[in-house]
């Protein structure tokens, strides 16, 4: 039976494509992840659907609605666009999407108390179309790591299991949720739901999915697990990030010629710009040059003078 994917599968596939593309013209990793984010954006932003409110009577919403088409080319931060949303909400103070539209911009301003008292707002007069996008922003931006479990789990109630994914596209929302889990130190209910949504039929595995649960499994020292995930992330993405991981577990399981061979590969992918990216955070499990410098060092002591013969390490950023 052939799966219908849905837009944000769609999204996610068109992603992977990207990235393989531009990697393969040499494209910098930052211009890259503009177009990456650019892309993203488009599904996370849209307006709903103005003929729905009015094939369901309701009137007030639909003019508050099409209001919102002179948002069309505003920039966020101007003036004239909080205007229109301000109108929007003067014929429908119940219209959700206006207050989340408000919203971003003080998101990316840094005014996070007033981003949150819109986002209530929104989510209060739409909690199954706003939780998970303000649960998103709570793990994303704040780290509030329980109160995105709380808004990702509220949501899994009102709608029956079906929460979707990320504003990004790029994570289903379960995934984050066992992020989250352990980051708060619950590793193992961390590791058991992200187990969960990865063997769910219709799951279309995001770009770190099983990064993060190879992470996880070398946390809980599951070396071998650890292997597998990163096989399958491999499929996914390869990146410096799995190397790295390849070889932390390869060094947990005393095989430290492959873990001196892996450290090389990670670094290597580093200064090639293949790492995780995120335009606005640092995202759990992510690494830097000082880890692969770190964990080079480390392999040098265990492995002894003889690696210092091997595969030069360049410095990098």
């Amino acid at each position: 039976m052939i799966l219908k994917r849905d837009k944000k599968q769609e999204t996610r596939s068109m992603t992977k494509n990207l990235v393989s593309i531009f990697e393969r013209v040499s494209i910098k990793p930052i211009l890259l992840f503009s177009l990456l984010l650019a892309l993203f954006s488009l599904p996370s932003s849209a307006q709903p659907n103005c003929e729905l409110f009015k094939s369901q009577g309701n009137l007030k919403k639909a003019e508050a609605c099409e209001k919102c088409y002179e948002l069309k080319g505003l920039y966020q931060f101007s003036k004239e666009f909080q205007t229109i949303l301000d109108e929007a909400l003067e014929i429908d103070s119940t219209f959700a999407y206006a207050y989340r539209a408000k919203s971003v911009a003080y998101l990316k301003s840094g005014d996070f108390i007033r981003w949150k008292e819109l986002m209530d707002k929104a989510v209060e007069y739409d909690p199954e179309g706003m939780l998970g996008y303000r649960g998103w922003c709570r793990y994303q931006f704040f780290r509030d790591y329980e109160g995105a479990i709380s808004d990702i789990e509220e949501l899994d109630r009102l709608v029956d299991g079906k929460i979707g994914y990320s504003a990004t596209g790029e994570y289903h929302l379960n995934i984050a949720k066992g992020i989250c889990y352990s980051q708060i130190g619950q590793i193992e209910k961390g590791i058991e739901i992200i187990e969960k949504q990865i063997r769910e039929q219709k799951h279309f595995a995001g770009l770190y999915d099983y990064l993060h649960l190879a992470a996880l499994y070398i946390e809980t020292h599951q070396y071998e697990k650890a292997l597998e995930a990163l096989k399958q992330q491999e499929e996914e993405y390869d990146m410096s990030e799995s190397a790295y991981y390849q070889s932390l577990a390869l060094l947990e399981l005393g095989r430290k010629e492959e873990a001196w061979e892996w450290a090389n590969i990670a670094s290597q992918k580093y200064d090639e710009g293949r790492r995780m990216h995120d335009g606005y955070t640092h995202p759990p499990h992510k690494i830097y040059r000082k880890d692969i410098d770190e964990l080079i060092g480390k392999l040098q002591i265990v492995n002894g003078p003889s690696t210092s013969s091997g595969t030069k390490i360049e410095d990098g950023d």
